[in-house]
């Protein structure tokens, strides 16, 4: 039976102590860079491995984080619980993933540290959470909120400039000639959604009028809902329809098309179309969608980021500045908007 290597045997083959491997393996800035490649190189030599449950409990850590999103069946949402795997890996930390379903007693217990055993720290995406429920928050487990929704500083929060990506979207749209832009995914009362004021920026930047009866709702991010706005708009507006629809998410987008579709309609030659997350089935759908794409990788790493910063104050008794963190976003040109090239545009 082959005995694990141990950390006395990392610490004989570099002929150091314990604790200047423990030191290296934690990271600890004071070791000097030749300390520091001697011992992780007798590491690989020797093929140890750290005890994660051992290191995190002298670390004061649980070991584990938790990242709650609406819904794991979308692409986003699936493709950015993979990007936070990935980052909390890299800080040693094993991620329970909770999907709430859009159930505001799901959120509300997550942001109560409700959870079957501690975590060090909460990723939320919510759906329901506003400045209200931060405000009671007694919780002091670190906290990271995403998406699009306006947290008034009271929290760490990561996303895209919501607002700017929905303008670049439009103004594309622009660019390629469309005067008659409709947009579905939102009420036009909803004068707190980014999306739909970034829509409303380049517009009146354009000199280009908004028609409220253009500016369609849906119950759900599905494209069932994306296919029957634009269904309803176009039975509202038989002789002139819009010659493009900017689209709050891709599923909704992909809707969107295949009511066109259906109603005799090309896409884009008659009806240009963009969406906004960048989700696979996007780019294998016809035509293919033009879309903004956030840099979920970033997003991940900012989130995981805090965390641990956060953690690391509550543990030494110092001070964090919760912020608003942005990531980068792109315009991904496909099918949809010009027919035939695919480019980026940051």
């Amino acid at each position: 039976m082959t005995t694990r290597p141990r950390l006395a045997d990392v610490a004989a083959r570099a002929g150091v102590s314990m604790k200047t491997v423990s030191n290296v393996i934690n990271d600890f800035e004071h070791v000097s860079p030749q300390m520091r490649a001697r011992v992780q190189a007798a590491i690989e030599e020797i093929g140890y491995r750290p005890n994660l449950s051992a290191r995190n409990l002298a670390l004061g850590r649980a070991g584990m984080i938790a990242l709650v999103v609406p819904q794991l069946d979308m692409p986003y949402f699936a493709a950015l619980a993979g990007q936070v795997l990935e980052a909390a890996a890299r800080s040693n930390w094993v991620v329970l993933i909770q999907q709430s379903a859009g159930d505001p007693t799901v959120e509300r217990d997550a942001l109560a540290g409700h959870f079957p055993q501690r975590m060090d720290g909460l990723i939320l995406s919510s759906q329901r959470i506003g400045p209200a429920e931060l405000r009671e928050r007694t919780d002091r487990t670190p906290l990271v909120m995403l998406g699009e929704r306006n947290y008034q500083g009271l929290v760490q929060h990561v996303a895209i400039d919501n607002v700017a990506a929905a303008q670049t979207a439009v103004q594309h749209l622009i660019d390629t000639g469309r005067q008659r832009i409709a947009l579905i995914g939102s009420s036009p009362t909803d004068r707190r959604h980014p999306r739909l004021r970034g829509y409303r920026q380049a517009l009146r930047a354009a000199g280009l009028p908004e028609r409220a009866d253009w500016i369609k709702p849906i119950r759900s991010n599905l494209g069932e809902e994306g296919e029957r706005q634009m269904a309803e708009l176009l039975a509202e507006n038989p002789g002139s329809p819009p010659d493009a629809v900017f689209c709050v998410t891709d599923w909704v987008a992909l809707g969107v098309i295949r009511a066109l579709q259906t109603h005799g309609l090309r896409v884009p030659d008659d009806v240009a179309v963009v969406g906004f997350d960048d989700i696979p089935y996007g780019r294998a759908a016809t035509p293919t969608l033009t879309t903004i794409s956030p840099d979920r990788s970033a997003i991940a790493r900012m989130a995981v980021a805090s965390l641990d910063a956060q953690l690391t104050a509550l543990t030494t008794g110092t001070s964090y500045q919760v912020s608003d963190q942005q990531a980068s976003y792109q315009l991904i040109i496909r099918e949809s908007t010009t027919g035939s090239h695919t480019k980026s545009i940051q």
